[in-house]
């Protein structure tokens, strides 16, 4: 309530003076609503667009090199440095070498151990979806089959039959012995 106030005041100057430019108190009141907090020195504030999309587009890029490529870089120097690429070596006889063993780089051991589905594994799920789809074509092939040999001997219901209601059937079957009975009669 105290701001309302406080902005009736100039307004009601403004109203009681006629002549403006002439009134002291009018003066003062337009003096006070034109002047600005920094003073007269002549700085200004320019209008420009906003850069907050570009400061959140940087801020966000950074935040993610920060999160994902330090601890890439991280875990391939010490990879790198400290564990270093496989040996060859003799194998002993009763021993059989992991899948992931035939890779040379800690990484790619790593990645193919607990990433990557073994070789064998995929060889299955291979040989799975041949036999799947062999199943579906002799399944294809038999069912043409049925349909060429029901076509060629109309002696079975086929996909095509549609079975006549007896309703239909004893009211056609009425109208007929209608018909030959006038006939006859």
């Amino acid at each position: 309530m105290v701001s309302w106030s406080s902005l009736v005041r100039p307004a009601v100057a403004l109203s009681n003076c006629r002549n403006i430019l002439q009134n002291p108190i009018c003066k003062n009141a337009l003096q006070i609503r034109l002047r600005q907090m920094s003073g007269d020195h002549g700085h200004q504030m320019p209008i420009t667009p906003s850069r907050f999309q570009w400061h959140k587009f940087k801020d966000l890029l950074h935040f993610y090199v920060m999160l994902g490529l330090i601890p890439i870089v991280a875990i391939t120097l010490y990879a790198n440095i400290f564990v270093g690429p496989a040996q060859l070596t003799e194998i002993p006889p009763d021993y059989e070498p992991k899948y992931w063993e035939y890779h040379r780089h800690p990484i790619s051991r790593f990645i193919a151990r607990y990433i990557h589905t073994s070789p064998q594994q995929e060889y299955e799920k291979a040989l799975h979806h041949l036999y799947e789809e062999n199943e579906k074509a002799q399944l294809r092939l038999l069912e043409q089959q049925i349909k060429d040999k029901m076509a060629e001997l109309h002696d079975y219901q086929s996909y095509y039959y549609r079975p006549i209601t007896a309703k239909y059937h004893r009211i056609s079957k009425e109208a007929a012995d209608a018909l030959t009975a006038i006939r006859e009669g």
